[in-house]
């Protein structure tokens, strides 16, 4: 097993609030120079800049993961990890069909643009991306295992779009793979506010939506090697 630093929480400037120096040129080239081995690049209810990420990932020898950070019809923010863009795809199929016909505001949210590996815009989403769609979270779920991927709920030691703040709870029918928890709050102190979650994975990223917040926190993973096979392991382990 070899050590590797993962930042599971990144946001390009496709994101509502992402700033727009977060270009997935600019995000590898962070990412490695702060030592990380693996990210995940997770833009709210769209999966429009991951390609780009990928293509530039393999340059510098960095593993990124395809995901996306839904929020679901209750406001929980959801982090969903796909094994390839074919996935990734049937995914995004599923976004554009639940989420609302709601024009975004740049002047309040900002632009949500796509580019390409060299920074050309290439796509903008009209609607906002800052809305729930319309599934719950358990749908949500169901929707990310059936295309063979990874599903965490998002910084749930936040009030504000995390599960305990949202609903009150964990429902016990909710099949997840790990927890997320912010750079708010250290894993030793969330758990001894949530003895119940001992024995469970939690996951620690940093949520960048500015390029100096990148690898902020991050979690060590032990694998094999980088690749999905070992990275999907790792939560059943």
């Amino acid at each position: 097993m070899k050590h590797f630093k993962a930042d599971l929480h990144i946001h390009t400037c496709l994101s509502p609030c992402g700033d727009l120096e977060m270009s997935p040129g600019s995000i590898v080239q962070t990412a490695r120079e702060k030592g990380l081995d693996i990210i995940a690049v997770t833009d709210h209810n769209s999966t429009r800049n991951v390609r780009p990420c990928l293509e530039i990932g393999k340059e510098f020898s960095l593993f990124v993961i395809p995901g996306c950070e839904v929020n679901t019809q209750e406001e929980v923010h959801c982090l969903c990890y796909f094994p390839d863009l074919k996935a990734l795809d049937r995914f995004q199929q599923y976004l554009d069909e639940k989420i609302p016909d709601i024009k975004n505001n740049p002047e309040l949210f900002g632009y949500q643009v796509a580019v390409d590996k060299d920074n050309v815009i290439v796509y903008e989403e009209k609607r906002s991306l800052y809305t729930g769609i319309r599934d719950d979270i358990e749908g949500v779920q169901q929707k990310v295992h059936s295309l063979g991927g990874v599903f965490v709920p998002a910084h749930i030691d936040r009030m504000k779009n995390g599960i305990y703040g949202q609903l009150g709870f964990i429902p016990v029918d909710l099949h997840y793979d790990a927890l997320e928890i912010s750079k708010r709050i250290h894993p030793e102190d969330f758990l001894r506010l949530h003895p119940e979650l001992v024995a469970k994975k939690i996951l620690r990223s940093s949520d960048a939506h500015f390029l100096s917040h990148i690898a902020s926190v991050y979690t060590d993973f032990y694998l094999e090697r980088p690749d999905w096979e070992s990275f999907k392991k790792a939560f059943y382990g």
